[in-house]
């Protein structure tokens, strides 16, 4: 039952260099642009790493149209897939130079369940 009590102290010893390497993520983040684009290219949304919408660009020839509905359709595509970009970018940012292969973790986190 207290077999693991070792690892969780490896694991409390390295928590403020975890927690140093989430802080350098973290920062990371905002230097990351993603671009996410729809109706081909004539809307385009860029996201930041922090899942901020940094800009909107729209291909003029749209708005003379007058089709609002589609406009509004394309801008919400190309903000959805620059999220989805930007989650994907931010994860490998969070994971990218941590070493999570600490002693102990496995037993800690049984099934693999590792945070």
């Amino acid at each position: 039952m207290f077999g693991n009590l070792g690892n969780l102290a490896d694991l409390m010893r390295n928590a403020g260099k975890i927690r140093e390497q989430m802080e350098q993520a973290a920062e990371q983040l905002g230097n990351v642009q993603v671009e996410g684009s729809a109706g081909g290219g004539a809307v385009k949304a860029t996201v930041n790493g922090r899942m901020e919408l940094v800009s909107v660009r729209i291909d003029p020839k749209l708005t003379t149209d007058g089709d609002v509905e589609l406009l509004e359709d394309l801008v919400t595509g190309a903000v959805n897939q620059a999220m989805n970009r930007a989650r994907e970018e931010a994860a490998k940012t969070m994971t990218g130079g941590m070493n999570l292969n600490m002693p102990g973790l496995d037993s800690l986190f049984p099934g693999g369940g590792r945070p």
